[in-house]
């Protein structure tokens, strides 16, 4: 006679379009919440649990995805001595099985599935050790991001060229442990592949920050980092596309806003041109990344706007039409906030684009891995801007670049819904434009994106809907959540129910990178990032009694953080 199974906890009952309907084998003393299976206690039709299912066909992996409980008839119940017979409920206690993978004759895990079990499969639970051998990948490198959440004893990995190469987006809400979650990341990748070469945008200095000797650091090992300041980089006004100089300077809302963009397009192109005369280049255009000067832009328009003829009597063609151009550009020159754009100091001449394009792509001096660049002292209404340039920049550098593929770049944007938004904002026309491009065509020429964001509503649905892997954290909104929902793969989408119910640092991981729709607790970066909440209690009951308020309008007046 053989020997039970110990794995064995149920049966296929039904199937429903992909559906499996289990019935669980009650034990003596009712159904068991868990077993024990080689020195180990696992739960028996816990949600969220990975079952297989076997029958003479084959096995496969599923999920547990629903567990219910149900009268199913009556039973006699003999009575203590000469008592009469009692009846008692018989209750069945079913579960919805969710399809994830096949399990080939090599005992390795396949995802998708080609054919389902019939009725009358057995449902078994899954050893650590067997579940261990299922998800092992044969992979050159594998990034490990954490641990499994239903089976913590189990590393998990992501497949990294999968997980870059078609572009990931970090979502979920305020809190939920985003920055934990791509700090995490980004320490592994540095750590695992040491030729990575990675742009972050820090919207708020939260990956770099400055000790008190005036040094920087951050959440990179010693010597893989370079932070830069924004302002420092020193990203100038003559590297602008005409569309991004259009956004910058034109309120398309004016009622001689065509008459400013044409007039714009002619002067900028024949600057450009005169400006760059020695440089023996025969193909400029008015996009061309060259010098040319700002101050001859303004008298330009300055000089069309005020244009008489006949000796005063008659006014110009273009008379008047650039009133509200000239107001606008110079609120912005003479703010000294935009002085590293407007009046750059090192970045004065065409020459002067390789030493910035070695600066933030690595390979200045010193060469680093990564290049953090710190937005949080830029002008929030130029931060677009800015945020643009470098992705245009990273974009057209390997475009350009004959060894692309050797050398791909991966551009993170943090708080992307704040400059790639889904809405057709005006001030946004030429960061949208940039972004998409990179998301539609960037893996071709080896730039990718990494989008962060807590608001997936507000993102661009062109770049979104472009990636290929999606860690959600947390997300309680229900449009968030909804939105999530149509994004993701067809055999994930029931998984955005959970979204909600994901505990801090917690990611579900989707996409080409995961072999499976997975749980993660990410394991805690080392250092972590300045991204901690304000002790409110401790604060409120032990915090200063005064503060230096001059110091905090000299910072202010400064813009020195």
């Amino acid at each position: 006679m053989s020997t039970p199974d110990p794995t064995l906890i149920g049966r296929v009952i039904d199937i429903q379009g992909g559906r499996l309907i289990a019935t669980l084998f009650p034990a003596e003393d009712g159904f068991p919440a868990a077993k024990t299976l080689e020195d180990e206690s696992l739960p028996v039709g816990q949600l969220g649990t990975l079952v297989e299912v076997r029958d003479r066909a084959g096995h496969i992996l599923a999920e547990i995805a629903r567990s219910h409980e149900e009268a199913v008839g009556t039973r006699a119940v003999k009575g203590e001595a000469n008592a009469a017979p009692r009846q008692v409920t018989v209750r069945e206690r079913r579960l919805e099985l969710t399809a994830l993978g096949e399990i080939n004759g090599d005992g390795r895990l396949e995802p998708g599935v080609s054919r389902y079990p019939v009725v009358g499969a057995s449902v078994h639970l899954i050893p650590t050790s067997r579940l261990a051998v299922l998800l092992a990948r044969r992979t050159q490198v594998a990034l490990e991001l954490g641990r499994l959440s239903v089976r913590p004893a189990l590393k998990a990995t992501l497949e990294p060229t999968a997980l870059f190469g078609r572009h990931l987006a970090i979502l979920g809400q305020s809190g939920a442990g985003k920055s934990w979650t791509l700090s995490s990341l980004m320490q592994r990748v540095v750590k695992t592949m040491p030729h990575a070469h990675i742009i972050l945008l820090d919207l708020h200095g939260e990956y770099g920050w400055k000790r008190p000797d005036g040094t920087t650091e951050g959440i990179f090992p010693p010597g893989t980092a370079r932070y830069l300041d924004a302002r420092e980089l020193e990203i100038p006004y003559w590297l602008l596309t005409y569309s991004e100089l259009v956004d910058l300077f034109v309120d398309r809302a004016d009622a001689n806003a065509s008459l400013q963009i044409a007039f714009l397009r002619e002067t900028v192109y024949a600057l450009r041109k005169q400006s760059n005369q020695h440089a023996g280049i025969d193909r400029l255009s008015v996009d061309s990344p060259v010098y040319f000067p700002i101050d001859e832009l303004y008298q330009r328009f300055k000089k069309a706007n005020e244009e008489k003829l006949e000796f005063g009597k008659v006014k110009g063609p273009l008379f008047g039409a650039f009133d509200d151009f000239l107001v606008r550009f110079l609120s912005l020159y003479n703010d000294g906030r935009y002085d590293f754009f407007m009046h750059p100091r090192k970045n004065k001449s065409s020459a002067s684009l390789e030493g910035l394009l070695r600066d933030f792509v690595g390979l200045g001096e010193p060469k680093r891995q990564v290049t953090v660049i710190d937005l949080s002292p830029v002008p929030v209404d130029l931060r677009p801007v800015i945020s643009a340039q470098i992705g245009r920049l990273a974009y057209e550098f390997n475009y350009w670049n004959p060894r692309r593929h050797e050398f791909p770049l991966l551009l993170v944007c943090e708080e992307a819904h704040q400059y790639i938004p889904r809405e057709s904002d005006t001030r946004f026309v030429g960061t949208r434009r940039s972004m998409e491009r990179i998301a539609k065509e960037g893996r071709k020429y080896g730039v990718t994106l990494c989008i962060v964001s807590q608001r997936p509503t507000e993102l661009s649905e062109t770049v979104l809907a472009q990636c290929g892997n999606y860690l959600c954290l947390r997300i309680s909104n229900a449009d968030d959540q909804e939105y999530v929902r149509r994004l993701l793969p067809e055999g994930a989408k029931n998984l955005a129910d959970r979204l909600a119910s994901l505990r801090r640092g917690e990611v579900l991981a989707v996409g080409d990178a995961a072999l499976l729709p997975t749980r993660i607790q990410v394991d805690r970066p080392d250092p972590p990032p300045s991204s901690s909440d304000a002790p409110f209690s401790q604060s409120w009951m032990e915090g200063p009694e005064d503060l230096d308020v001059n110091d905090i309008i000299d910072r202010w007046w400064r813009q020195v953080r």
